[in-house]
């Protein structure tokens, strides 16, 4: 794990709430220069604690509008039969993530799919590449959607 100061997660906390925030802009909410805070921007990136800076796309306007997480217990488990089933999954378009899960079941995926035929496709094609069994649970709308990663310890929950 990277060593973040104050400054690092002040920058983590803006870019997560505004990814498109031009550097200038950044450097007077941190309070650097335009040239330390892309310094350390790139640094954030160098090290991995920064993946990427992408668009948050609701998948019903886009025309992905059937929604399911998906857990998968494999037939088998060995190095090269996880590898051919994260390849696999990784190809599908409709598969938006991929996590490996600790439980019952091995892997949890979240599907957007254009429609239940396109879903349905999905779930048909996942004992061919590996899955023994297959659960899948249809969102039906955020309880609470997407929010940025803490940087710093939060206080306890009550």
């Amino acid at each position: 794990m990277a060593a973040l100061d104050d400054i690092d997660c002040v920058i983590l906390d803006v870019l997560q709430l505004d990814g498109a925030l031009p550097n200038v802009e950044l450097a007077r909410r941190v309070g650097l220069s335009p040239a330390a805070t892309l310094r350390r921007v790139q640094r954030l990136k160098d090290t991995g604690v920064i993946t990427g800076i992408h668009a948050a796309v609701d998948p019903g306007r886009a025309g992905a509008g059937v929604e399911a997480f998906v857990l998968v217990t494999l037939a088998e488990h060995s190095e090269v039969s996880d590898e051919r089933f994260a390849e696999e999954v990784a190809a599908l378009p409709a598969v938006l993530r991929a996590d490996a899960v600790t439980g019952p079941d091995d892997v949890l995926l979240h599907v957007a799919a254009g429609s239940t035929r396109e879903l349905q496709d999905v779930l048909k094609h996942l004992p061919r590449i590996g899955a023994r069994r297959v659960t899948t649970l249809l969102r039906l709308d955020a309880v609470k959607g997407p929010s940025p990663v803490p940087t710093r310890p939060q206080a306890s929950v009550r």
